[in-house]
């Protein structure tokens, strides 16, 4: 086994079994204040024969991967010797293809951080080149940046979606201006939205993340009804929310240490979360698929599943003071994922324990407990 290609970072995690091939290195913008990913790091556009060169790579794999099959006596059944292989892959990029193969291997993600920012022939001609080497992949999605989508014509986005482009990530972040100014996302509201709309025409499906707790206690307000604003005007298929969660390798960190940013609490962004999604009037998909989200159980199609999102966070909010504090502690250990697991005695017992340990009165806890919890997932 000796061929292999390069691998970026990072993917979303609905992405978490597509195959990753690299067109760009790193994030053209890299100023966001929120994001420790690609800083100091320097962005590169890879040539469409380096991009071709590892499709042509991760094919070979493929092919190693169908031999072994029989070789291992599985019959031809590539599932099989896909998993056989990530139990010792030679290197991430057998490992990428193997569990790209085990899933059925009909999803590709392009990375890294603005795909988009490509020339569209070029990006045209990668997602041709991809599609015919692997018919099988019927989506293909890359990250992309409001502003490099709010550039391209329409007729430079359905040309992508002719070619195979099927669905873009885009970091909205926010729809408030001042606080996209004040964490550099570099775009505004109108631009989001300008951006958004037209992808929605163009017929390629999109996804748009929201950051919770972006605001901190200063500006939740603000940054829900925005944010709720400009989803409604662009009307994606995909809203998808994470948690605001600050470390040392962040330029928002300073701002923290220094008290020119005050985070909001847990129990502050749950309420976020509430008037953002009362204000929500679009036909989306909202989804909590990152472990940085207290309630990631918050799920469902708007507008028809409203009733029942707020309805599990006025559970949460009804909780006596002690127990909304252990569901936290449990949650941002691991221990809880929804918030029936309270009523396992097991679970309930290791947060009794967790908090005990974290605090001498669990109920006096600090903020900063929690926040330190929370760096682990990041």
């Amino acid at each position: 086994m000796t061929d292999s290609f390069e691998l970026g970072p990072i993917r979303p995690p609905s992405e978490a079994y597509s195959l990753l091939i690299r067109t760009t290195r790193n994030c053209p913008w890299n100023r966001c204040k929120f994001c420790p990913t690609y800083k100091g790091e320097k962005f590169q556009l890879r040539s469409v024969d380096e991009i071709k060169k590892d499709i042509e790579a991760a094919e070979a794999i493929e092919a190693e991967i169908k031999e072994l099959s029989w070789k291992l006596g599985f019959g031809g059944r590539v599932r099989e010797a896909a998993l056989a292989v990530l139990a010792n892959p030679p290197d991430h990029a057998f490992n990428n293809v193997a569990l790209w193969m085990h899933a059925g291997g009909e999803s590709a993600f392009l990375q890294d951080a603005n795909s988009l920012i490509m020339k569209t022939a070029d990006l045209v001609e990668v997602l041709r080149f991809l599609k015919e080497t692997f018919p099988g992949v019927k989506r293909v999605t890359c990250y992309a940046r409001s502003k490099t989508a709010a550039r391209k014509t329409l007729e430079e986005m359905e040309a992508l979606r002719r070619a195979g482009l099927s669905r873009l990530h885009i970091g909205l972040e926010s729809g408030y201006d001042p606080l996209l100014e004040l964490m550099d996302k570099g775009v505004t509201a109108a631009e989001h939205i300008e951006a958004g709309r037209k992808v929605v025409e163009s017929g390629i499906s999109l996804c748009e993340y929201v950051l919770l707790g972006l605001g901190g206690q200063a500006m939740w307000r603000e940054h829900a009804v925005e944010t709720a604003r400009v989803l409604n005007e662009i009307n994606p298929d995909f809203i998808r929310v994470r948690t605001l969660t600050v470390n040392e390798r962040m330029p928002l960190h300073e701002e923290v240490e220094g008290g020119r940013f005050v985070r909001a609490t847990d129990e502050g962004i749950v309420g976020e979360e509430r008037l953002l999604i009362e204000r929500l009037e679009c036909r989306s998909n909202y989804v909590s698929d990152h472990i940085t989200n207290l309630l990631q159980e918050v799920e469902g199609r708007l507008p028809g599943d409203k009733e029942k999102m707020l309805a599990v966070i006025d559970r949460f909010q009804s909780l006596p003071a002690g127990e909304r504090l252990g569901f936290t502690v449990g949650r941002r250990m691991g221990i809880y994922t929804y918030l029936d697991d309270m009523s396992d005695s097991r679970r309930r017992d290791m947060v009794e324990r967790a908090m005990k340990q974290l605090a001498a009165d669990g109920s006096q806890m600090q903020p900063e407990a929690l926040y330190a919890l929370m760096k682990g997932f990041i």
